[in-house]
C-alpha cells in the first residue's frame, strides 16, 4: 500500500543548482526553516554548474583595474542592450539587465569572495565586440579558480558550515511534478521520491522554483525552436542537464505563471559527441580555434567570417540557415595544441583541480594531451597527412547526400593561407585574430599568421560540429523580487523563480544574446533576491 510522505517548512526549494543553493545560504541568515529539494543524486548537488567553465561577467573589478581594463556601468549596460536588442514589450527583461549591470559586482563578486569563491587575476574576453557584431567592448568574464566545480564545491561548503544549517533539509531523487495552492497562495509543492516511489508534498510559507531550464530535452528545444531559423537540425546534441526538462515551467503555467522567450535559447555552434556519455545525444563544445578554417556542411566558408569569441548567436544562425544544418572545422596540429580547448569543467582538469603548475603550462605550451585524447576517443575528429586525404575522410563522413564542394575547400585554404604573405590578399578571418592577438591573454592562446596547409604543422585535423544545447534564455517571468508574475503581470502569492527557470531573471534577461558570464552571475543574483524578497531585507 503507497503512503505519501508529508512535509512542513517556512521556504522550499525546488532545485539544487546554483540558484537554489544561494537561495538557501541567503535564507539560512535567517531563522527560517529551508527544505531544498533536488532530483539528482546527492554527487551531483550543483547541478549544471558544476560542469561548467565556472566564469562570471563583473563590471569594473579588482582583476580589471589590476590589468588596466577600464569598465563602468554605462558601458557595460550599452553593450548589454545593444547585444540583447529587447523588444518594446521586455520591461521586466530590461530592469533585470540594468539592475544586473549596476549591482553584479556588489551583490556577486564581493558577495561570492565572502564564501571563498577566488577567480583568476586576469580576465577573458568572451562575446567581443566588433565592427559588425555587437558584444563585450572590454573583457568581462572573470573565469572561477576551480572551475564551475570550485564554485559549487565553495557554495555549497559554505551552505554546509552555516551557523544555521540545522535549519535546513536537503532531499536528493524527489522529483518535484506539482505546485500545490491553498488559501490564495501557493502553499507548497508535490512529487515522488524516485527512491522509493513513495508520494510527497511539502507545506510552506513560501515556495521557490530553481529547476533549470528546457535545454535537457532535445524535445522541448525542438518544439520552442526560433523560428526565423527554419526547421531544427536533424541531430542536436545534448549539453545541458538531463533534468532541464521544462517540468516545473508546466507546473507554474498551472497555477497561472507567465512563460515568455522560450523560443531563445542559448546554443552552440561547436558541438562534438561526448566519448563517455552518461546522457542521449550527450555532447561537449568545443571552444573555438581562432585560426581554423569554419566550414559549412559542404565545405564552404561562410558569407561572413567566422571566428568563435565575437558573436555565438550569429554563427548558429548562419549553420542552422544551410540546409543540412552542421560544420566543419579545418585546423592542423600545431593550431590545435596552441588553441584547441572544451568548455566546462570536465576536459579543463588542470583548472578544475587547482593544479596551477599544469594550468600554466597549458597557457604557455598548448594541450596537445587533450589533443591526442580527443583524436583518440572522438569520432568526430578525422586526421590526415594531405589536403585530399582530409577531404576524402570528410566525405566519408558526412551526412547521407551531402557532397563536398572539394574545389571550394582548395581555394578557401588556399586564400585563407596566401592573406598570411607581406602581399597577400585581405581576409576578414585573419583581420579578427591581429584584432584579438592585441590583447595580451588572447595573444598567448592564438597563433601567428599560422597557415592551415603548411607540412611543417601537420598532420591535419577535420571536426565534424552539430548544434548543441546548453541554457535557455526564457522563462518563467519575475519582478526584481523574484517573484513569479502572471499574464497580467501581478505577482503570484508565495512564488518564486530564480536562475535558468527564471530566464535568470524576468522571464529573458539577456535578450537575443548572452554576453557570458550572466549565466551564473544571474543564478547568483535572482538566488539572492528572491531571499531578500521573502525576508523583507534589502541587499
Amino acid at each position: 500500500m503507497s503512503t505519501t510522505q508529508h512535509y512542513k517548512t517556512d521556504v522550499v526549494i525546488a532545485g539544487g543548482g546554483i540558484a537554489g543553493i544561494v537561495a538557501a545560504l541567503n535564507l539560512l541568515e535567517s531563522d527560517k526553516k529551508v527544505l531544498l529539494l533536488d532530483r539528482d543524486e546527492d554527487r551531483h548537488f550543483g547541478g549544471l554548474a558544476k560542469l561548467s567553465f565556472g566564469a562570471m561577467f563583473f563590471v569594473n573589478t579588482p582583476q580589471q583595474r589590476w590589468t588596466g581594463i577600464k569598465d563602468n556601468v554605462d558601458l557595460a549596460y550599452k553593450d548589454w542592450s545593444e547585444n540583447a536588442q529587447f523588444g518594446e514589450a521586455d520591461h521586466w527583461p530590461r530592469q533585470w539587465a540594468e539592475f544586473y549591470v549596476n549591482n553584479c559586482t556588489d551583490l556577486g563578486y564581493k558577495w561570492l569572495r565572502k564564501q571563498g569563491v577566488r577567480f583568476l587575476p586576469v580576465v577573458n574576453w568572451a562575446e567581443r565586440r566588433s565592427d559588425d557584431n555587437p558584444g563585450n567592448t572590454v573583457p568581462r568574464f572573470h573565469v572561477v579558480w576551480g572551475s564551475g566545480q570550485g564554485l559549487a564545491d565553495a557554495l555549497i561548503a559554505s551552505l554546509l558550515s552555516h551557523r544555521h544549517v540545522a535549519n535546513l533539509t536537503i532531499l536528493f531523487r524527489h522529483k518535484v511534478t506539482d505546485i500545490e495552492q491553498g488559501n490564495g497562495r501557493v502553499s507548497g509543492l508535490r512529487g515522488v521520491n524516485e527512491l522509493n516511489t513513495e508520494e510527497f508534498t511539502v507545506e510552506a510559507d513560501n515556495t521557490i522554483i530553481a529547476s533549470g531550464g528546457i535545454c535537457g530535452s532535445i524535445e522541448r528545444v525542438r518544439a520552442n525552436w526560433y523560428g526565423p531559423w527554419g526547421e531544427p537540425p536533424q541531430t542536436i546534441l545534448n549539453g545541458s542537464h538531463r533534468y532541464a526538462d521544462g517540468l516545473l515551467h508546466d507546473a507554474a503555467v498551472e497555477v497561472g505563471a507567465k512563460l515568455t522567450h522560450m523560443d531563445k535559447q542559448w546554443l552552440y555552434a561547436g558541438g562534438i559527441q561526448h566519448p563517455k556519455p552518461t546522457q542521449p545525444g550527450h555532447g561537449l563544445s568545443i571552444i573555438s580555434s581562432k585560426t581554423s578554417l569554419w566550414l559549412d556542411s559542404h565545405g564552404r566558408r561562410f558569407a561572413e567570417p567566422t571566428v568563435g569569441g565575437f558573436d555565438t548567436r550569429r554563427i548558429v544562425e548562419s549553420i542552422c540557415q544551410q540546409e543540412h544544418k552542421y560544420s566543419w572545422q579545418i585546423l592542423n596540429m600545431k593550431i590545435a595544441i596552441k588553441e584547441f580547448a572544451i568548455s566546462g569543467s570536465e576536459y579543463n582538469r588542470a583548472l578544475r583541480d587547482k593544479k596551477l603548475l599544469r594550468f600554466l603550462r597549458g597557457i604557455f605550451f598548448g594541450v596537445k594531451g587533450l589533443v591526442d585524447e580527443m583524436l583518440e576517443t572522438c569520432d568526430d575528429f578525422l586526421i590526415a597527412s594531405s589536403v585530399e586525404e582530409m577531404m576524402d575522410k570528410m566525405q566519408d563522413y558526412s551526412e547521407e547526400g551531402v557532397r563536398l564542394d572539394r574545389q571550394a575547400i582548395i581555394e578557401g585554404i588556399k586564400s585563407y593561407d596566401a592573406a598570411t604573405e607581406p602581399n597577400g590578399p585581405s581576409d576578414k578571418q585573419r583581420q579578427l585574430i591581429s584584432q584579438m592577438r592585441e590583447y595580451m591573454l588572447d595573444r598567448l592562446r592564438t597563433c601567428d599568421n599560422q597557415k592551415i596547409d603548411d607540412p611543417s604543422a601537420y598532420p591535419l585535423i577535420a571536426i565534424k560540429q552539430h548544434i548543441l544545447t546548453r541554457k535557455t534564455l526564457g522563462g518563467i517571468q519575475t519582478d526584481l523580487g523574484s517573484r513569479v508574475l502572471t499574464q497580467a503581470g501581478e505577482p503570484i502569492p508565495g512564488l518564486y523563480a530564480v536562475g535558468e527557470a527564471a530566464g535568470y531573471g524576468g522571464g529573458g534577461i539577456h535578450g537575443l544574446r548572452s554576453l557570458e558570464g550572466t549565466f551564473l552571475g544571474g543564478c547568483v543574483m535572482s538566488g539572492r533576491l528572491a531571499a531578500a524578497d521573502i525576508l523583507d531585507i534589502k541587499l
